[in-house]
């Protein structure tokens, strides 16, 4: 079997992402306005462990923020993301990477552990990101994964599919993401042959420093790039609006209602 480095080398210049998730990503929009994803982390990354020399696969890099801590622990770690944006500035930082979508991964047997964060709730097929992740793992591998769960961002979604729908376009179909119930979780995992060793729905109120429109334009930047400008600065405000009253507490500072799910899975053979 060829090392992972070679397998690198080979995908950075053969392997195309076979189809782009919904959303669309700037990378430095993300860095002024999603940094929060990377640091309310803590958790997923201890659930991870990594150990030197490890081979480790960061699912969905984005722009490499939590890879390069993964790094910093002396495993060989790779950020795979389909963005083009995301992935330059994780270059930026020095990391190795390659650009597949997490559906089609270009790896067999090649990986210790397989890391994602805030990533898998952005595709719909989400058993086939599974499958091949538990491909791409070597036997007793470990799937370390942190995604949105059933309910996540919920008051957001709601309002803003309302507002949308003067421009007739369903924002839950153009968002195409997943949040799925940790009952739904263990049921894919374990049809894949994984053993879940921990899974858990964890409501987390989260932090908006930018605020609410901010996070609209960077977080459903996909679903607004479809509008006009004026239609896109309609639907921002009037989400904000709606919000508000649920979202925004006394003192004028904003809330993200976050759902997240973690696992640790196992590979079995």
């Amino acid at each position: 079997m060829e090392s992972t480095t070679q397998s690198t080398q080979q995908t950075q210049t053969s392997a195309k992402p076979t189809q782009y998730p919904a959303q669309q990503w700037s990378a430095e929009q993300y860095a002024a306005n999603g940094r929060f994803v990377a640091n309310l982390a803590g958790e997923v990354l201890h659930m991870l462990a990594p150990k030197p020399c490890e081979e480790i696969l960061d699912l969905g890099c984005g722009d490499g923020a939590l890879t390069e801590q993964i790094a910093a622990s002396g495993a060989n770690v790779i950020g795979c993301d389909a963005d083009t944006s995301m992935l330059q500035a994780a270059e930026k930082r020095g990391l190795r990477t390659v650009q597949a979508d997490m559906r089609s991964l270009p790896f067999t047997s090649a990986f210790d552990a397989v890391f994602s964060n805030a990533a898998m709730h952005w595709v719909m097929e989400q058993q086939q990101v599974i499958d091949g992740v538990y491909r791409v793992l070597k036997p007793e591998g470990r799937f370390i994964a942190e995604l949105g769960g059933l309910g996540n961002i919920a008051a957001i979604r709601v309002a803003l599919n309302a507002v949308c729908k003067q421009f007739h376009i369903n924002a839950e179909e153009e968002a195409a993401s997943h949040y799925p119930s940790r009952e739904e979780m263990q049921t894919m995992l374990e049809r894949a042959g994984f053993r879940v060793e921990r899974i858990e729905l964890v409501p987390r109120p989260t932090l908006l420093k930018s605020g609410m429109e901010e996070w609209l334009r960077t977080f459903r930047r996909g679903l607004l790039n479809k509008l006009s400008t004026e239609q896109c600065d309609v639907a921002v405000r009037e989400t904000v609006a709606l919000l508000q009253p649920v979202l925004r507490d006394a003192e004028g500072i904003w809330w993200g209602d976050y759902v997240r799910l973690r696992f640790k899975a196992i590979r079995t053979e």
